[in-house]
């Protein structure tokens, strides 16, 4: 099976609690995914803070807006450090997402490590070169975008107009370096 690798890490102009308290909530992850993503959980609501053994139901449309249904299962917790969670069902043979937060005092550095595989073996390593890196680059990309515009304002702002201040505006890792090939 051939595995893949997505790491990405981002500072975060809050506080451990905070970081915390967002990330570890699943209601959250609407907003943190694309719009045009179809992104539905199914999991009843109002859902629990993130506990291991935790299991949340979500539907997606990644491609063409035909919707997958999607499993995880929360598999480990480390409170204010970390969480794993881990595809039981759904459209990858492998998919294990490891967040990790951690703090430095007047900031909290958030590292998404994420290792995955695509079923189907020569086809599936196809789908992975044609569109499934592309659109995870995608989605990482969102999420790296929009932490920034809820937690890290001016950052956000310097980004969006660099010619309103006097320094130069922060830089989203670059999408060849956040996803490397594994054996």
């Amino acid at each position: 099976m051939k595995t893949y690798k997505l790491y990405r890490e981002q500072r975060l102009d809050i506080t451990l609690d905070e970081a915390w308290d967002f990330f570890s909530s699943p209601a959250n992850l609407d907003l943190l995914t694309p719009p045009n993503m179809g992104f539905n959980i199914l999991t009843q609501q109002p859902i629990p803070t993130m506990y291991e053994n935790q299991i949340i139901e979500y539907e997606v449309s990644p491609v063409l807006n035909i919707p997958i249904y999607w499993k995880t299962k929360i598999t480990e917790v480390i409170d204010k450090l970390s969480f794993t969670d881990q595809q039981i069902k759904g459209p990858y043979s492998l998919w294990k997402h490891i967040h990790v937060f951690e703090d430095r005092g007047d900031h909290v550095m958030m590292t998404d490590d994420l290792t995955y595989a695509l079923p189907l073996g020569f086809m599936g390593r196809i789908a992975h070169s044609l569109f499934v890196k592309n659109r995870l680059t995608e989605i990482f990309d969102y999420r790296y975008d929009k932490a920034e515009e809820l937690f890290n304002q001016k950052a956000f702002a310097i980004s969006k107009n660099p010619s309103a201040f006097n320094e130069a505006p922060p830089t989203r890792p670059p999408s060849t370096s956040a996803l490397a090939n594994i054996s």
